[in-house]
């Protein structure tokens, strides 16, 4: 982007612009809704609950507010299963993967999956410039793997751009583990253990231009090599730890001119993408969700129907509308400040992404 492109992107959105967005977004509300509730291609999960709402949703729900008829998604009707009632009848004969959520906060959230990943991911693609993530370069991707999707997510990144991804293998679970025991020593251990795979990869001349990271993990890369001497190009990095503090000592002092693109998101949302940075306003992260395949909103902790004003805090609400997963309205374990649609992003976002203080004994966060 030019100077111009990035103070237009960050500037405020025109009413135009955000009206276009919420007519897509009700259009694709009324589509998703018509393909979940449909007997034909539905999954078991709403088919069998469309019978206890009192309200026919294909005939009924018109557009994004009036899924508010649902209440909101319980976080207990992914843990456990069978998984298969997730699984919308007209994928019942295509290969399924399963995706756990971190595990953090007690038994994973299970998401099953058809390609929503890549479709996330290359969605994703479209906002990543070439000069910091080259096309035909390989990748390096250090964080949490095993049944995660990001760490597929992150090789089909590389892959759909033309490069390869090598990988290093992370439990985060074990991470939580130690830091719940207090084995701090141990801690450490993992930390170096994983660092050392990285460096091991990054000094045998794959040709490595682009990494993904976790903020810990990148500060501690970065205190054992130079980013410069590998001649990195481009790190995208996510977790609910990349603060503008964090983001100007990464711009400024640990990437040595490679581009830094954070990001937020989880295996149920996708991820959200960043309102381009500057220092004018102190690296401020603000996050927009992928709509209208995911929506964020900010609400009241004490009355999650109401939406706060801009600048306020609230909790994270994320309402999930893809032909895979239909997940209204549930209240996420983070919270932030509404952000107002900007240029680049015409419609509501949120920034200062954090742990939900109402969760703060239960939540366990590792290496993110």
């Amino acid at each position: 982007m030019t100077a111009q492109d990035i103070r237009q992107a960050r500037g405020p959105a025109s009413a135009e612009a955000v009206r276009a967005a919420r007519e897509a977004l009700d259009a694709h509300v009324r589509a998703t809704v018509a393909w979940h509730f449909d007997p034909q291609t539905g999954c078991p999960f709403w088919l069998e609950r469309a019978t206890t709402l009192g309200f026919d949703p294909r005939r009924e729900i018109r557009g994004y507010a009036d899924l508010a008829r649902f209440g909101h998604f319980e976080d207990e009707w992914l843990r456990g299963g069978p998984v298969r009632r997730w699984v919308p009848r007209a994928y019942a004969d295509r290969p399924i993967s399963v995706f756990e959520t971190g595990g953090s906060t007690g038994v994973p959230k299970s998401r099953v999956n058809y390609e929503d990943f890549r479709l996330d991911y290359e969605a994703f693609s479209l906002t990543l410039s070439e000069s910091g993530f080259p096309r035909g370069a390989n990748w390096l991707m250090v964080g949490p793997t095993g049944p995660r999707r990001l760490r597929l997510a992150i090789e089909h990144l590389a892959q759909h751009r033309g490069g390869i991804c090598f990988l290093v293998d992370l439990d985060p679970r074990w991470v939580i583990k130690l830091i719940k025991k207090r084995w701090i020593e141990h801690l450490g251990a993992y930390k170096d253990h994983v660092i050392d795979q990285a460096i091991t990869i990054l000094r045998a001349k794959h040709d490595i231009r682009c990494l993904f990271i976790t903020p810990k993990l990148l500060e501690a890369l970065c205190e054992k090599v130079s980013l410069g001497e590998f001649r990195i190009r481009g790190v995208f990095c996510g977790g609910t730890e990349i603060t503008p503090q964090f983001c100007r000592f990464a711009t400024e002092e640990l990437l040595e001119g490679a581009e830094f693109v954070p990001t937020y998101g989880n295996t149920l949302m996708g991820l959200a993408c960043h309102k381009p940075l500057s220092s004018e306003d102190g690296y401020k992260v603000a996050y927009y969700a992928p709509q209208p395949r995911a929506v964020v909103e900010v609400v009241d902790p004490n009355d999650p129907e109401r939406v706060v004003p801009d600048g306020a805090t609230g909790r994270v609400m994320l309402t999930t509308l893809t032909r895979e997963l239909f997940m209204p309205r549930f209240l996420e374990r983070d919270e932030g400040e509404r952000e107002p649609p900007c240029g680049l992003y015409p419609w509501y976002g949120v920034s200062g992404v954090r742990p939900f203080g109402g969760l703060s004994e239960s939540v366990t966060e590792g290496v993110y």
